[in-house]
C-alpha cells in the first residue's frame, strides 16, 4: 500500500510535465468557457459551428473540467510533500493547505463579482477545505470515493446535458452567461446571489478528479513520466479512445445525424460526462508523454507553455479581461456577431496571448501576481 504519509523524495528540479499540463490545461478552459459568453451559438457560419460543437462534445465539453481537478488534487500532495520536506509537521501543513484552500475560495468570489459569473477557483478551493484529510487515508480509500462520489457527479452533468440535447439546442446556448442587455450592477448582483449554488454545484462535480490526482501524485506519475512510461501510454490510449467512444452519441444528436429518443437519448447524454472524466485524465497523461519528449528537446513553445503553467492562476484571470472586452457591449460587444466557431477562435487566441504574457513574466523574473498574492496570504506569519 502507498500513501502520502511516506517520506517525499528528496528534492528535485521542478518536474516539466505537470507545468506542461497546466499550460495545457488553459487552453482547455478557454475553449470551454469562451463559447458560454455568446448569445446565441449558432450565429455565423453553420459548418463551421457543427465541426466546432461536434469537436467540444469529443474534446473539451465535460474534458476540460476533470482534467483540472485532476492536476488540482495532484498539486495538493506536491504542496504537502514541500512543506513536510521542510520539516512542517501534519498538523501545520493541514492547516496550511485549508488555508491557502480558503483563500482561493475567496479569490475566486472577488473573480466572479468583479469580473464573470463563471469561476472555478472557489469550487476548488473550498474541495481543498473538505479533501485535506484524504491526504492521509490508504489508496483504496481514495479510490472507492473517488467512485462512489462520480455518481452524483455525473447525473448532475448528465441532466445539464440531457436537456439542450433533447431540445435539439447546443449546451452552450442553454448555458449561456453572455451579457445580454443587462446593466454591469445587474450583471454583478445576480452573480453574487447564484454564486453559492455555484460553488456547491462545482465542488460535486470536480470531487472524483482532485482524488485521482491525489491517488497519482502519491506515484509521482507526472513527475517521473520516464519511469511510468508504459502505464501512461496505457493509460492515455484506453482513457482517450473510451471518452472518444463515450462522446461520439451525444456528438451526433447535436449534429442532428442521430435522433434517439427515450432511454438512448439519455443514455448518450449520461455517457459523454461519465467518460468526459476519462478524457480529462488522459490528456493529462498524454501531455506527460509529450513531456518526456519535449524535455530532451526544449523549444521556445516548450518553455513558454511551461511558463505559462506556473501561472495557470493569474492567467485564467487574465482569460476573464479578455472575455470581458471581446464580448461584452461595454467591451467589443461581439456577443451579438460570434457563435461557437468564432468563439472557440477567440479562445485560441487568448491562450497564445497568455502564452507571450507567461514567457514576458518568465523572463522578467516575475512569479504571476495571483500567485504572489496566494502566496503572500496563504504564507503569512510563517
Amino acid at each position: 500500500m502507498t500513501t502520502s504519509t511516506q517520506a517525499p523524495p528528496g528534492t528535485v528540479a521542478r518536474a516539466l510535465a505537470p507545468d506542461l499540463a497546466r499550460g495545457g490545461m488553459l487552453l482547455a478552459i478557454a475553449f470551454a468557457h469562451a463559447p458560454l459568453f455568446v448569445v446565441a451559438a449558432g450565429h455565423g457560419p453553420a459548418v463551421a459551428n457543427d465541426i466546432a460543437g461536434f469537436f467540444h462534445l469529443l474534446f473539451v465539453n465535460n474534458h476540460a473540467r476533470p482534467m483540472f481537478a485532476f492536476l488540482f488534487g495532484y498539486a495538493l500532495v506536491q504542496l504537502m510533500h514541500r512543506q513536510t520536506a521542510r520539516g512542517g509537521d501534519w498538523p501545520a501543513v493541514r492547516k496550511l493547505l485549508r488555508r491557502r484552500g480558503w483563500w482561493l475560495v475567496a479569490f475566486g468570489f472577488a473573480h466572479m463579482a468583479v469580473l464573470v459569473p463563471i469561476d472555478i477557483l472557489a469550487p476548488y478551493g473550498f474541495s481543498a477545505v473538505l479533501l485535506v484529510g484524504m491526504l492521509r487515508v490508504r489508496d483504496s480509500a481514495l479510490l472507492w470515493t473517488a467512485g462512489v462520489t462520480l455518481v452524483p457527479a455525473t447525473v448532475l452533468v448528465g441532466l445539464g446535458m440531457w436537456y439542450p440535447l433533447s431540445q435539439g439546442r447546443s449546451t452552450y446556448e442553454l448555458g449561456s452567461i453572455a451579457a445580454g442587455t443587462s446593466g454591469l450592477w445587474e450583471l454583478a448582483v445576480d452573480r453574487v446571489q447564484f454564486w453559492p449554488y455555484s460553488v456547491i454545484v462545482g465542488v460535486i462535480m470536480v470531487v472524483p478528479g482532485v482524488l485521482l490526482g491525489m491517488w497519482a501524485a502519491r506515484r509521482r506519475v507526472l513527475d517521473e513520466p520516464a519511469r511510468h512510461r508504459t502505464f501512461l501510454v496505457r493509460a492515455t490510449a484506453i482513457t482517450m479512445a473510451v471518452s472518444v467512444a463515450g462522446s461520439l452519441p451525444a456528438g451526433l444528436v447535436q449534429l442532428g445525424v442521430w435522433k434517439p429518443a427515450g432511454t438512448a437519448l439519455w443514455a448518450a447524454a449520461f455517457a459523454q460526462p461519465l467518460t468526459g472524466y476519462l478524457g480529462g485524465l488522459g490528456m493529462a497523461t498524454g501531455i506527460a508523454l509529450i513531456a518526456l519528449v519535449a524535455e530532451r528537446r526544449r523549444n521556445r513553445l516548450t518553455v513558454a507553455v511551461e511558463a505559462l503553467g506556473q501561472r495557470s492562476m493569474s492567467l485564467y484571470l487574465f482569460q476573464s479581461i479578455v472575455f470581458i472586452v471581446v464580448f461584452y457591449p461595454l467591451g467589443l460587444g461581439l456577443q451579438d456577431d460570434l457563435g461557437l466557431a468564432g468563439a472557440t477562435g477567440v479562445a485560441v487566441v487568448t491562450w497564445l496571448l497568455s502564452l507571450v504574457i507567461a514567457d514576458l513574466m518568465r523572463r522578467a523574473g516575475h512569479r504571476g501576481p495571483a500567485e504572489i498574492l496566494l502566496r503572500r496570504l496563504a504564507y503569512r506569519g510563517r
